[in-house]
């Protein structure tokens, strides 16, 4: 799989292009949606994701299943021209980091802050909530909060804001133990 950095920055650069070209064209909100909804499909489809990562299909097989798909959800034609150059360019792998820095553009454009938050079990209503009012506090604007399931992590949270990571993970506790443990 390709290195991580390596990805975001690819991705940063495609966001930030599709960004400048969706705010010529006053879509930027139509532009985020479908991107959204492209966020939600590949969390849902391991088929997608593996057409995604996968080297075994090339740039054209990648641009048909994301015209198809793009088709199919009648995303915005900015987006599907998008989604084909990225194909085109050998770049499809890069969606995800894409649609992230995305979001984080927009939502800098808009004076929110983006925050992800990841949990071991699913967040009670109640828990979001107190989650962006701690966010809130600490960060002084409201928070737009992404979650994402994680049961890797045992228990608490981890929330990410920019390039900041609060960990609050049971998984992280643990292992700051084990290396305390070792050194003693």
């Amino acid at each position: 799989m390709a290195d991580d950095s390596k990805s975001s920055n690819v991705g940063g650069r495609y966001a930030q292009a599709l960004f400048d070209l969706a705010s010529d064209e006053n879509k930027i909100a139509k532009v985020e949606a479908d991107l959204k909804s492209l966020k939600a499909m590949i969390a849902d489809s391991n088929d997608l994701r593996v057409l995604l990562a996968s080297p075994a299909f090339g740039a054209d097989d990648k641009a048909k299943g994301l015209g198809a798909i793009a088709e199919k959800a009648g995303l915005d034609s900015t987006t599907r021209k998008f989604l084909g150059l990225l194909a085109a360019n050998g770049r499809a792998s890069a969606l995800s980091a894409v649609i992230s820095a995305f979001e984080a553009l927009s939502a800098e454009a808009r004076g929110v802050v983006s925050a992800e938050v990841v949990s071991a079990l699913p967040l009670s209503p109640a828990q979001a909530k107190g989650v962006a009012a701690a966010l809130r506090q600490a960060l002084g604007k409201d928070p737009e909060i992404s979650t994402r399931v994680d049961p890797s992590i045992l228990g608490g949270v981890k929330v990410k804001v920019g390039s900041r990571l609060f960990d609050a993970s049971l998984r992280s506790k643990l292992d700051s133990l084990k290396f305390a443990l070792k050194r003693a």
